[in-house]
């Protein structure tokens, strides 16, 4: 399988049911908590995507082969940190070799998906409002044909960090020096947000894609496809963020990652069981150079066999967390 490198390639209706008048003297307790699921309207709509029968579906759409993620080609702001002081990041343009970077990304997208040789791949794509973010996709697109493309989403949770609308240039590089004596995750920029902040908007967006994928919402029904890609385009940190949230990675763990080159991709495929692992596309190299450590490579390991929906109670963090399992008495 070919790799690249991280650091270049890196219906239902919401009918209200009619009201009822709940006599108090009828009210009994549940036996078990599927029949108290089922007895349950949760208020007064139904979310078919959360109830229990379709928990229990034998025939779920399928998952999408790949979440392909992306980082943003070259911007000004890559190359000349004082576009920060006169233009708001969200409006902040790629440079001609961001277009080109994003345009050979999506090319690099196109062969690796066509080395599966299906015909009914296609590509979704969700991405971060920003201007870079959105140039970068529509060259990134180039490389597919409109019958190709399931469709987009411009989704406002996958922006980037916000450092506190325009910036002072001085003052942004000091704050920056106290943020790696603080810690990259828990710092907060002035009027901005921390990681952590990152981390909560991207644990919302996160349920959202997890929903997306158990309704199958990228195809119509009788259309769906095994071999559907999802390509987020967003931010370093953002992106980093996600793959923390997804694999539960620790804060520590997180700060010893390193950011993606612009334009580069990182691969989460599908396994054999059919969670999505680092592993299935990128080399221990590759993953050793992006910053995972072996507790996060012999997770990914697990993660090429596991089914969706169980844990891995026997996790490599368990043991390197928990010193005291090396003593004698405590087995």
């Amino acid at each position: 399988m070919a790799t690249h490198s991280l650091t270049t390639s890196l219906s239902s209706s919401l009918l209200l049911p009619p009201r009822k008048l709940v006599n108090s003297s009828f009210i009994q307790c549940c036996k078990t908590q599927n029949e108290s699921i089922e007895l349950s309207t949760n208020g007064k709509a139904s979310f078919p995507e959360k109830s229990p029968q379709k928990q229990q579906l034998k025939n779920l759409p399928p998952r999408p082969r790949r979440i392909i993620l992306v980082r943003h080609g070259q911007s000004q702001g890559n190359v000349d940190e004082s576009v920060y002081t006169r233009i708001a990041d969200p409006k902040i343009s790629l440079t001609e070799k961001g277009k080109a970077q994003a345009e050979e990304c999506g090319q690099r997208i196109r062969e690796m998906i066509e080395k599966d040789e299906a015909d009914d791949w296609k590509v979704y794509f969700y991405v971060s409002p920003y201007k870079r973010t959105r140039e970068t996709l529509q060259n990134l697109a180039r490389a597919f044909e409109r019958s190709r493309i399931a469709g987009m989403r411009e989704e406002p949770r996958l922006r980037e960090q916000d450092f506190g609308n325009f910036q002072d240039r001085e003052r942004m590089r000091a704050e920056k020096a106290i943020r790696m004596l603080y810690g990259r995750f828990f710092f907060r920029f002035p009027n901005g947000e921390s990681a952590a902040d990152v981390y909560d908007r991207i644990t919302g967006f996160r349920e959202t894609l997890r929903a997306d994928i158990d309704i199958g919402r990228f195809q119509p029904p009788g259309e769906q496809s095994p071999n559907m890609n999802l390509v987020i385009v967003s931010h370093g940190l953002t992106l980093r963020v996600f793959l923390m949230r997804w694999y539960k990675w620790t804060v520590e763990q997180y700060e010893k990652l390193h950011n993606f080159g612009n334009g580069g991709v990182v691969v989460m495929e599908r396994g054999f069981g059919g969670r999505y692992s680092l592993l299935m596309h990128h080399t221990e190299e590759e993953l050793r150079e992006f910053g995972l450590t072996d507790d996060m490579l012999k997770d990914q390991e697990w993660q090429k066999i596991a089914r969706p929906g169980e844990l891995n109670y026997d996790g490599p963090m368990m043991n390197s967390f928990f010193t005291h399992f090396e003593d004698d008495d405590c087995k």
